[in-house]
């Protein structure tokens, strides 16, 4: 038996239980005639505590690992108000299950700071670091949070393809692919399979789904794979994707702040549940930008800088943005009557877009001029288009980029912390 007890299991009220551990050695401290070795596993750090004349010698060499061995302690559990916990585990018998072979490239304490570019060179070692494993505890948590409440609300999950023939947005930032002897392209968005799933009668579905973007960005907020969290809803508009689309915020920051507390306070990550979302027109916000210095043209997008202006002198940490104009937007959204604006909005959090979404046209032929009009052939979308002949209700969805939203919810600057392993315009490996 390699562990009973993980590090959290061990606690006060367990004195003189005997317990299997198993992590890696976090620290150690040699004290003369007392020796401490910090024991991490994955969830957290626990004591344990050898003395001379009472420790076996053997057990009390063991204590003196290399820090990162990875080892199985058998101890018993003692209470210790000035250790973690207040208990510390006194050794019977320390297993060094693997010995460290090569030098570890960084200290996983983080007493001495570790260059990001190194980090994610030997993720495998960083994902050792509390504070790297504290981001990831957060989003787990949140895609459960996302989950669990499309479920409440009646959605069922669906598995899109990430091959595709065609752009399912336009423009050609498309990674190809050899598809025996066709030409194919990794999907930039799941959009048509869940139009098309809305279209068969599945009505309210949603997805977690890896997306790829062969945009050539060095940015701290881009990434080439991206995790995709989406709704696609029949029988609506965008008013009624974006009161899903802000319950589901509410829920995914509730549940946070109720089962991650350790880890966003590790995190420094402050967080609130918004008591409402409001809506300001694309309009609005760019007239307020101007009336207070910016020079923003309108039908132009949000930089970095506008964005987190637009916050400012909204005084609102999140917020929707609404009625965008047709042509910046993807050519399924929805012209309003005048075709100058559309039925398309974004969700802001922090000076950051995290999410996404419009409702869609469900009528073929203006699905044709919109394709035409972005010089698109509506030859390549047959497939597409034609389902929209066959009976299409009116349907609306949304999108959350999994990495920016853990990066708002864990206080993070680079979304490459909040990627397993990232990729970007030059990492591939590991």
């Amino acid at each position: 038996m390699l562990r009973t007890h993980y590090a959290c299991d061990v606690k006060p009220g367990m004195e003189g239980k005997t317990v299997f551990l198993a992590g890696w050695v976090h620290e150690v401290r040699d004290m003369g005639k007392v020796k401490f070795l910090i024991l991490r596993d994955r969830t957290g750090l626990v004591q344990v505590t050898g003395k001379k004349g009472v420790t076996d010698d053997t057990v009390l060499g063991r204590m003196s690992l290399v820090k990162e061995s990875v080892v199985r302690v058998t101890g018993i559990v003692r209470e210790e108000k000035q250790a973690r916990g207040g208990v510390e585990i006194n050794p019977t018998e320390i297993v060094d299950l693997n010995p460290v072979e090569v030098k570890i490239p960084f200290e996983v304490t983080g007493k001495v700071p570790a260059d990001l570019d190194v980090r994610l060179n030997h993720r495998q070692i960083d994902l050792r670091r509390i504070e790297t494993s504290a981001i990831f505890k957060v989003k787990s948590q949140m895609l459960h949070s996302f989950r669990d409440r499309l479920c409440q609300l009646g959605f069922s999950e669906i598995n899109p393809p990430c091959i595709v023939s065609a752009a399912t947005e336009g423009g050609t930032e498309l990674f190809p692919v050899e598809y025996f002897e066709r030409k194919a392209f990794l999907a930039q968005s799941p959009q048509l399979y869940k139009q098309l799933a809305v279209i068969g009668g599945m009505d309210k579905i949603f997805m977690t789904t890896p997306v790829f973007r062969a945009e050539k960005h060095n940015t701290t907020t881009h990434l080439n794979e991206l995790i995709s969290l989406d709704i696609e809803m029949g029988f609506a508009d965008h008013n009624d994707a974006m009161d899903v689309l802000e319950d589901v915020i509410k829920h995914i920051t509730s549940d946070a702040l109720n089962n991650c507390q350790e880890e966003l306070k590790l995190l420094g990550a402050k967080l609130e549940v918004p008591e409402k979302i409001e809506r300001h027109s694309y309009t609005d916000v760019v007239e307020l930008l101007n009336k207070n210095g910016d020079n923003m043209a309108w039908g132009a997008d949000f930089n970095r800088e506008e964005e987190s202006r637009a916050a400012e002198l909204l005084g609102e940490e999140i917020f929707f943005i609404t009625e965008w104009p047709t042509k910046s937007r993807a050519f399924y959204s929805m012209p309003k009557e005048d075709a100058k604006v559309c039925n398309a909005f974004d969700l802001m959090y922090g000076g950051l877009e995290i999410a996404s979404g419009a409702q869609r046209i469900h009528l073929p032929e203006l699905l044709v001029e919109q394709l035409t009009s972005r010089g698109l052939d509506p030859k390549e979308f047959d497939f597409y288009v034609n389902a929209f002949r066959m009976g299409a209700p009116p349907h609306a969805g949304w999108a959350i980029g999994a990495e920016r939203l853990t990066m708002k919810l864990c206080n993070r600057e680079n979304i490459r912390e909040c990627a397993l392993f990232p990729r970007d315009r030059s990492r591939i490996t590991p």
